[in-house]
């Protein structure tokens, strides 16, 4: 299968590959407002889990295309929408206490997501601590931290996490990280938010120790947007424009039309099992990400900050959300 940390997409493969009209055990549902399209997916049983590769829970997609352009207008929407759902899925009440979890390197721009979005969050934890009568109502106790990646501290994320959360005993952690996607147009433009924890690494093939409910004891919400793609995806999707361009008569010689024609009758898995014996000898694990990542990722940060901020601050919230 081709790499994709979004459950949207692991579900769409898996309708495609089966030719089944729908999996049992998932329940989705979708909307569409002014250019935001919010998708539900409920994975209620382990059958289905299995057959997806994703934990059993809720996951919440937003898309929307017009974030690939500067929009400031969509942006205001998507933080008041972003912080609704955030603070649905997340039922604080004002004696929470609550753990934001920034994964990814820092010195890798499409990895950094996490450590940036942490950079903005608004952390009252110290505060509340040494100045309980100065900080006033609406902030509730909100602390962050970026740990890093194994080949810069050699130290497990998860066992970092697990240990502050032992000492510090949150209600909830929020973990945000980078994902990788299956289709080059949700690049930057999806957000994807779920109850069932995370996995740092699983999107480029370097899966690690899980920042899970079942590993650290609380809920854990996790925070995503794909900054990265496969390059055996981008190349499948080559191969349809392709296939697709013959079909319409567009001009192509003879001969590439005979093997585009040949690479037509092929199906789903063979031509994903062909580009992977082709790719993986010359290149390995290649991921590709676009060539504006660094405006893509401060503008999609500033978003998740905002959204976070407000779904954890009622007093932020009076700002973005009414």
């Amino acid at each position: 299968m081709f790499r994709t940390d979004l459950v949207l997409e692991a579900h769409e493969i898996f309708l495609q590959t089966s030719e089944l009209p729908e999996l049992e055990g998932v329940v989705t549902k979708h909307q569409s407002q002014e250019g935001i399209d919010i998708s539900v997916t409920d994975i209620l049983t382990p059958d289905a889990a299995t057959k997806l590769g994703k934990g059993q829970g809720k996951y919440l997609t937003i898309e929307a295309l017009g974030l690939r352009e500067k929009n400031e207008e969509l942006e205001t929407r998507l933080v008041k929408v972003l912080g609704q759902e955030l603070q649905g899925l997340l039922n604080l009440n004002s004696d929470s206490k609550v753990l934001v979890v920034g994964l990814g390197n820092w010195n890798v721009t499409p990895d950094s997501l996490g450590p940036s979005v942490v950079e903005k969050i608004y952390v009252t934890r110290h505060l509340k601590a040494m100045y309980p009568d100065k900080i006033g109502p609406g902030f509730r106790d909100v602390c962050a931290i970026a740990p890093g990646v194994l080949g810069l501290t050699g130290i497990e994320t998860g066992e970092i996490i697990f240990g502050i959360v032992q000492r510090i005993r949150p209600d909830v952690v929020i973990a945000i990280d980078a994902l990788a996607a299956r289709s080059l147009h949700r690049l930057n433009t999806t957000i994807q938010i779920s109850d069932t924890g995370i996995y740092p690494g699983s999107g480029v093939g370097n899966t690690r120790q899980g920042v899970t409910r079942e590993n650290l004891g609380i809920p854990v919400i996790a925070l995503g947007v794909p900054t990265v793609v496969d390059a055996a995806t981008l190349t499948g999707d080559v191969l349809d424009l392709l296939i697709r361009a013959a079909q319409n008569e567009v001009k192509i010689p003879g001969d590439i039309r005979i093997m585009l024609s040949a690479l037509e009758k092929f199906s789903v898995e063979d031509k994903k099992q062909l580009i992977k014996e082709v790719l993986t000898p010359e290149v390995g694990i290649l991921m590709v990400t676009p060539k504006e990542v660094d405006r893509l990722l401060k503008d999609i940060s500033d978003l998740l900050a905002n959204g976070l901020n407000a779904a954890l601050h009622p007093r932020v919230a009076q700002e973005y959300l009414n």
